[in-house]
C-alpha cells in the first residue's frame, strides 16, 4: 500500500488552491493501494492579514464516498506546529509529498517542512501553480528560492512556468518530462532537478445541473440574451476593470448584453467596525508599506465604480459574496462567454471550470492562456491592456460563437485521473 500527502488548504477553506488539493486528494484516492491523507494548513497566512479565508456557505462535504483522511495541522503562525506537522508525517512514512505552492509568504514554513522531510529521505513534489508573483519583489523571490530548492520533482502546469523556474535559478539544471515518458537522467545525480509538465485538470465538482432552470434564473438576474461571465476573487490583476470598460463600448453597440460579476471583494471580508479588524488594518497597512510597491497595494482597488461611471448599471450584475460549491453551476449555465482579461501572467482555476460547462473564454495573451486557447477554436485570445480590442473580440464572439464541443475536445485528456495517474508513474 503506497502512501501519498498531498499539503495545502483542506476544503473548509475559500479558494481556487483549496478546490484544487481536494479534487487532487480525491482523484490520488481512486487509485488501488493508493492511501492519501490531506495536510491542510489551519491558518495559511500571518495573523494580521485583514481577511476571512474560511468557506462559511458551502454544506457538502468534499470528501464523502472516499478513504481520504485530513488533518488539520499546519499554522503559519506557530512554528511549534510546523515541527509537529513534518513528525506526523515522517511516522506516517509516505512514498510521496506533494506541496502546493502558490503563495510566496508561506516560503518560510513550507520550506522549513520542504526541507525536513528531504533531509528524511521522503520524496518532496512541489505542484507549482506559479513560480513568478504578481508583485515578484525581492523579498517574493528570495522566499521562492528559500522554499522550492528543497524539491526532487516540480510539477508544472505552463511551460511559462520553466521559463520561470530557469529565471530564478539561473545555475541548475531542470530536465522536462511529460506524461508516459520514461525520466532519462541519470538517478544518480543531482545536477538536474525533474519537471513534470502536466496541466490544471478540469473540475469534476462543479458540473451543469440538467433538471436547472436556466431561463427562470437568467430572468430572476434581469440577464439580457448574451452574457459575459467574471467570476472569483476581485482582484487588480485579474482586470476586472478592463472586463468592464470593455462590456461599456460593447454595450454601445449592442442592447442585448449583460455582464454577470460573481466574486467576493478579496479585502472586504471582515467586520471594519470590530477592534481587531482595525488593528489588522492598521498593523498589515505598515507592513505593506515596508514590503510592497505602492502600484501593487490593491487595497483600495474599486473597478465596480466604474458601472455608475459608464452609467450601464441595467445592463451589470454584480454579486459581490462568496458563492458556495453548490451554487457555482447557476452563474456558468446562465452565461455564455468567460472573461478573463488578466493584467499579469498567473494562474487561473477559473478557466479549468468553464470547461465542464463547455464554456469558451475570451482572455488576454498572457501567461498559460496561449497554450490553452487556441484562437477562434476554443475562445480568443485578446490584447492586454487595451479595452477596444478585448470589445471587438466580445462582439466577435457573439458573431462567431465557439461550439462547445470545440472546448469539450480541447480538455478530453485534462483530467483529474489523467494527472493523479502522471504524478503516481514518476
Amino acid at each position: 500500500m503506497r502512501k501519498i500527502i498531498t499539503i495545502g488548504p483542506g476544503p473548509q477553506f475559500k479558494g481556487g488552491i483549496a478546490n484544487y488539493n481536494t479534487s487532487l486528494a480525491k482523484a490520488l484516492d481512486k487509485h488501488e493501494n493508493t492511501e492519501v491523507h490531506l495536510v491542510s494548513w489551519t491558518q495559511q497566512y500571518p495573523a494580521i492579514v485583514p481577511r476571512d479565508f474560511i468557506d462559511r456557505k458551502s454544506k457538502s462535504d468534499q470528501f464523502a464516498g472516499t478513504d481520504v483522511k485530513v488533518h488539520y495541522l499546519l499554522n503559519y503562525n506557530n512554528p511549534l506546529s510546523w515541527q509537529k506537522t513534518v513528525r506526523f508525517i515522517k511516522n506516517l512514512q509516505p512514498d510521496k509529498v506533494i506541496i502546493q505552492w502558490a503563495l510566496t509568504i508561506q516560503g518560510i514554513p513550507l520550506g522549513y517542512v520542504a526541507r525536513r522531510l528531504q533531509k528524511a529521505g521522503i520524496q518532496v513534489f512541489f505542484d507549482l501553480h506559479n513560480v513568478a508573483q504578481k508583485e515578484n519583489s525581492n523579498l517574493d523571490k528570495w522566499l521562492t528560492r528559500l522554499c522550492i530548492c528543497f524539491s526532487d520533482t516540480h510539477i508544472i502546469h505552463s511551460l511559462k512556468t520553466l521559463d520561470e523556474l530557469q529565471t530564478l535559478f539561473p545555475d541548475k539544471g531542470f530536465h522536462l518530462v511529460h506524461p508516459g515518458e520514461a525520466d532519462s537522467r541519470d538517478v544518480n545525480s543531482t545536477a538536474e532537478i525533474r519537471v513534470l509538465k502536466l496541466y490544471h485538470p478540469v473540475y469534476d465538482m462543479f458540473r451543469p445541473d440538467p433538471s436547472f432552470d436556466i431561463e427562470v434564473f437568467k430572468a430572476s438576474l434581469g440577464l439580457k440574451k448574451h452574457v459575459f461571465l467574471f467570476f472569483g476573487f476581485i482582484r487588480k490583476y485579474k482586470g476586472l476593470h478592463h472586463v468592464i470598460e470593455a462590456f461599456n463600448l460593447l454595450s454601445q453597440q449592442r442592447d442585448d448584453v449583460s455582464l454577470l460579476i460573481v466574486g467576493e471583494l478579496f479585502w472586504k471580508t471582515l467586520d471594519r467596525k470590530k477592534l481587531s479588524t482595525r488593528i489588522k488594518n492598521a498593523v498589515f497597512g505598515v507592513a505593506k508599506k515596508l514590503f510592497l510597491k505602492k502600484e501593487d497595494d490593491e487595497q483600495d482597488y474599486r473597478p465596480l465604480d466604474l458601472i455608475n461611471k459608464y452609467g450601464i448599471e441595467d445592463r451589470v450584475v454584480a454579486i459581490t459574496e462568496f458563492v458556495s460549491n453548490e451554487d457555482v453551476h447557476k452563474y456558468f449555465q446562465v452565461s455564455d462567454v468567460l472573461t478573463l482579461f488578466y493584467l499579469d501572467p498567473a494562474p487561473s482555476g477559473v478557466a479549468s471550470i468553464a470547461y465542464n460547462f463547455g464554456m469558451p473564454i475570451l482572455a488576454t495573451g498572457v501567461g498559460h492562456f496561449p497554450e490553452i486557447i487556441k484562437h477562434g477554436y476554443n475562445g480568443y485570445l485578446v490584447e492586454p491592456g487595451n479595452p477596444a480590442s478585448m470589445a471587438e473580440m466580445m462582439l466577435q464572439s457573439i458573431d462567431s460563437p465557439i461550439p462547445a464541443d470545440n472546448v469539450y475536445a480541447t480538455s478530453a485528456e485534462m483530467s483529474w485521473d489523467n494527472y493523479a495517474s502522471a504524478i503516481l508513474e514518476h
